[in-house]
């Protein structure tokens, strides 16, 4: 069963310049519509909503809170 799910998550200085959207699209089955976005030199916040198979979206927050990410529900709000 396809669903919609709003996340938001924040990450640290050492995962800047990682392509985490780029990765969740080649190796997840959902499409990454972003809502918002602040990221600088010391860490980043993506608010996105996520669309796929319920398995399949979970395993992308498994695979964000295995890098050490911390995710959220909802699109939430963040000032950095």
């Amino acid at each position: 069963m396809k669903i919609k799910k709003n996340i938001h998550f924040e990450f640290d200085q050492e995962l800047v310049r990682e392509p985490l959207i780029y990765k969740i699209n080649r190796a997840f089955e959902v499409v990454v519509n972003i809502r918002g976005a602040s990221v600088n030199e010391q860490g980043g916040f993506i608010a996105a909503e996520l669309e796929g198979e319920a398995a399949e979206v979970d395993k992308v927050l498994d695979y964000l809170r295995g890098l050490g990410i911390r995710v959220g529900e909802g699109l939430g709000s963040h000032e950095r």
